[in-house]
């Protein structure tokens, strides 16, 4: 565990409430970044990440202090948040596709520090990764987006996904190679999005500390939590 997450669970362990808003202002960015890129709404986004969070203070609240200091918080909200999209998904009378637009795309891709290759993607380029991500199914489409957008490590995304190391890096190849299927028709024609080294759209969220925005923080979620949330924690199934 690095500093910054040594410091977020001992002031969860002994102050929930400011260690709670210390957490959105850390995460929320990296949160919302996975919502937006498994849903392709930013509407969705906002709404669902209001949820994670009011499920991830919820489950705070019935923690002891030593649960709260031992978390890894990226990877627990990352499954609570993932788990709040498969059961949206369950819950939806049809599969979602991406609804974003264009310049919607563009306004969320990535404005921290972005690396050659995304700073060559187009508006063009950048809709048709967006439209891609749609089309992989759930058990590819989260750990890509995990992996690739909010930037975890493999043991991070095994956690999420509750699966062996060996198996996430295989999810993660997978659909890397499903995102290159989805976009060689265009690659033929005049070259397609470019993928980054690596494989997948590199629209990596900041790491902990530097500063969050999106659709969770302090006012979205830590104001409406206190005995108002539904129920969640960090199972693998969450119920709604």
């Amino acid at each position: 565990m690095d500093k910054v997450a040594e410091q977020l669970t001992d002031l969860l362990a002994t102050d929930l409430d400011d260690g709670f808003t210390e957490l959105v202002r850390v995460h929320a960015r990296g949160v919302h970044a996975f919502l937006l890129r498994v849903s392709g709404s930013a509407a969705e986004a906002d709404d669902l990440g209001q949820e994670a969070f009011l499920r991830a203070y919820t489950a705070l609240r019935g923690y002891p202090p030593e649960r709260r200091r031992a978390l890894r918080p990226r990877a627990w909200l990352m499954t609570i948040a993932a788990n709040v999209w498969r059961n949206h998904v369950r819950s939806s009378t049809r599969r979602p596709v991406s609804v974003m637009r264009v310049d919607d795309a563009e306004d969320h891709w990535s404005d921290e520090s972005p690396g050659p290759v995304e700073r060559a993607l187009n508006a063009e380029d950048r809709h048709r990764l967006v439209a891609a991500l749609a089309e992989l199914p759930e058990h590819h489409r989260i750990p890509v987006v995990l992996r690739h957008v909010v930037g975890m490590s493999y043991a991070e995304v095994a956690q999420v996904q509750g699966c062996p190391v060996g198996t996430a890096k295989a999810q993660v190849s997978r659909a890397v190679g499903e995102l290159r299927r989805l976009l060689a028709p265009s690659c033929d024609g005049d070259g397609g999005a470019p993928l980054p080294e690596g494989g997948a759209p590199d629209a990596r969220a900041p790491g902990p500390g530097q500063p969050s925005s999106g659709a969770a923080g302090p006012g979205a979620a830590g104001n409406r939590a206190p005995g108002r949330a539904a129920p969640g924690g960090e199972t693998r199934e969450v119920t709604t």
